[in-house]
């Protein structure tokens, strides 16, 4: 491994619904969220698609881009990503062109295959879900070909979309988006925040296998952390148990808004569901100052990433505005963000 040298920090968020609040108060405090991580000089700021779960309000994801990129002035902001078999490709060309047109220069469109969200709520997405996941490769191309310059006698073209330079990644959590993100010489993002178990295999595969394109002449890996930071241990342990209890609920298959932090965990989760949870956000980094410093270094020293995608899910706003700047102030000696 490379030893520490500076590496980009970029933010991940899902608009989260706080229990009581709204969709509406949701959006304005990822917008905060977003102007606040300028400030602090984060490279980007993407926004997830999910459905039908009560605690995510990111599900329209160009329409907060378009919010988000308009109340900002110089971060990127981007999808991490739409969930691609949802749509058409030639409908998120054009979304994306209207983005790119209105935001030269700021916009990146993260594509991934899963469906973001239950079996049901994706049969009501995509009328048709026979071979959507197994198209994804193709659909992937289909896209990138919507924003090069249309051909002589070309029939459908994306407008606006057609020359625009809109920078696509993979996004993936297995081998088979970092495998085309290789084959396409396309940049790659791992969801290790949430499925941490292949994280470091398909990181090789992708490094192992990568072309270069028109797009990359290296391979360019990013990488999910969750981080939940406070000015002492104790605060942050506590902000992250609305996390923990999130995942429950969602394990539960009753999905809800993010819920209040709590003194302890102790009787809200069987020994079982302590042990999914504690897998599932076994990359997170919680704690005051030291610790997240400590605990940053080693993952970008794990990783080997070219940029690290942080989330983080608190239940009060200033603790996560703050959260992010303890990142931020930590990241400084060793990461230019």
């Amino acid at each position: 491994m490379k030893p520490s040298t500076p590496v980009p920090f970029s933010i991940l968020d899902l608009s989260p619904v706080v229990a009581g609040s709204s969709a509406a108060e949701s959006f304005r405090r990822t917008l905060a969220l977003a102007q606040h991580a300028e400030k602090l000089g984060y490279r980007r700021f993407w926004l997830a698609e999910h459905h039908n779960m009560p605690g995510i309000a990111s599900s329209a994801t160009a329409g907060l881009i378009a919010y988000v990129a308009g109340g900002t002035s110089t971060i990127r902001v981007g999808a991490g990503g739409v969930m691609l078999p949802n749509h058409t490709p030639l409908v998120i060309a054009e979304q994306f062109g209207t983005l790119e047109s209105l935001f030269p220069g700021r916009i990146d469109l993260g594509l991934g295959r899963a469906p973001g969200t239950d079996r049901e709520t994706m049969m009501a997405l995509r009328r048709d879900v026979m071979g959507a996941e197994e198209s994804f490769a193709e659909d992937v191309q289909q896209l990138l070909a919507y924003f090069l310059p249309a051909s002589p006698g070309q029939r459908v073209r994306a407008v606006p979309g057609e020359g625009l330079a809109v920078p696509i990644w993979l996004l993936g959590s297995s081998a088979f988006s970092a495998r085309l993100a290789a084959a396409l010489g396309l940049p790659f993002a791992f969801a290790s925040h949430f499925a941490p178990d292949h994280l470091l295999p398909a990181l090789e595969l992708y490094r192992r296998e990568f072309r270069p394109s028109a797009t990359l002449d290296r391979p360019y890996a990013m990488a999910a952390l969750n981080v939940v930071a406070a000015d002492t241990d104790a605060e942050a342990a506590r902000w992250f148990t609305s996390v923990q209890q999130q995942f429950i609920t969602l394990r539960r298959g009753v999905p809800g808004q993010l819920p209040p932090p709590v003194d302890t965990m102790e009787g809200r989760w069987s020994a079982e569901e302590r042990a999914g949870v504690e897998r599932t956000l076994r990359y997170a980094v919680v704690g005051a100052p030291d610790k997240v410093a400590a605990g940053l270094d080693a993952f970008v020293r794990q990783t080997d990433a070219d940029e690290i995608l942080v989330t983080s899910h608190i239940f009060d706003q200033p603790a996560r505005l703050r959260s992010f700047e303890i990142v931020a102030a930590q990241a400084s000696p060793r990461v230019h963000l």
